[in-house]
């Protein structure tokens, strides 16, 4: 078996109905962190902790990138200029 195959994600069972709320969520536009971290305890009863845990697992999910592209993409860019900056 080619080794590369192996080490491929397999796809699992569709995201659940939270981690698909956190996508859409973070794709909505915010006038700063504060109203945001709010919107984030009211809507999805979560704290905003929790959140971002949910949220960065997201970011390497295949299913998530199939299912919010646009955001998932806008992530991992943000995440790599973060990384080079250090």
């Amino acid at each position: 078996m080619d080794e590369r195959r192996e080490r491929e994600p397999k796809p699992g069972p569709e995201l659940r109905e939270r981690e698909l709320s956190v996508l859409a969520f973070e794709g909505r536009n915010w006038a700063s962190p504060g109203v945001k971290e709010r919107a984030i305890r009211e809507e999805l009863d979560l704290a905003p902790v929790r959140y971002y845990q949910v949220l960065n697992a997201l970011i390497d999910d295949a299913r998530a990138l199939a299912a919010a592209p646009v955001t998932v993409n806008r992530l991992r860019r943000v995440r790599e200029e973060r990384r080079r900056e250090r």
